[in-house]
């Protein structure tokens, strides 16, 4: 029996995972599924001083309270950057991690260095919504989601707080750098060259690389065939 701990990405929570979770189940497997502070069913948190810090330490007290061990971390867009950090804190705890269609941290940057025309439109959306440091969703945004599951994720999607998108992270933990890492690549609407440019800085970093032909929210557009992914790494 593997464990799973299955993180969202922004504007998102737990119940993203709701069509995953119990295919990992079925498969016998435990998983464990983490929602950050201030969105969410946790929307109520919403103070000012939210950052990566505390969503990074959101993950780290699952796995220490739950006494969590080779642990498989799949962190989803925004938490697929953040992964990596996470096992900075508690490497010995983490046997893969797995970053679904994320983007692949650099030491010493924040997420806002490595997307500044999302941040600066981020931030002007947050300003007209009336707090510039929580981003609202985006509804045009659906991620590859249509129909019933369309309606579904946008009556749940919340604010996202933009203080994370700040907080630099810093990799100098050996044992963490050790973990396998695996990015999956969600690739509808990719050009071949998009696609060429993501697998060669996986291998260049000795990252497996795997795709999935479905949107970014693949958990709810492709739950079967996401799962056969995770369940390769078991």
């Amino acid at each position: 029996m593997a464990t799973f701990v299955l993180i969202h990405g922004m504007w998102h929570g737990g119940w993203c995972w709701k069509k995953v979770t119990p295919l990992l189940q079925d498969a016998g497997h435990k998983v464990n599924i983490v929602t950050l502070t201030g969105v969410g069913e946790r929307a109520h948190l919403h103070y000012p001083d939210i950052d990566m810090n505390t969503h990074i330490q959101d993950v780290v007290g699952v796995l220490e309270y739950e006494n969590l061990n080779q642990v498989i971390l799949v962190g989803h867009s925004l938490a697929g950057f953040m992964a990596p950090a996470v096992a900075e804190r508690t490497p010995e705890r983490i046997a893969h991690i797995v970053n679904l269609d994320g983007v692949i941290p650099t030491n010493g940057k924040a997420f806002k260095d490595l997307m500044p025309s999302f941040w600066d439109d981020f931030r002007q959306r947050g300003q007209a919504a009336g707090d510039e440091w929580w981003s609202p969703p985006i509804r045009e945004w659906t991620f590859g989601v249509t129909g019933d599951d369309l309606e579904w994720m946008m009556s749940k999607l919340t604010p996202h707080p933009l203080k994370s998108w700040e907080t630099p992270l810093f990799f100098t933990n050996p044992a963490a750098g050790s973990i396998p890492h695996t990015f999956i690549h969600c690739i509808e609407g990719a050009s071949p060259d998009e696609t060429e440019k993501q697998k060669k800085e996986c291998v260049n970093m000795g990252w497996q690389y795997r795709t999935l032909s479905t949107g970014h929210d693949a958990m709810i557009t492709a739950p079967k065939e996401l799962t056969e992914l995770l369940l390769e790494f078991v």
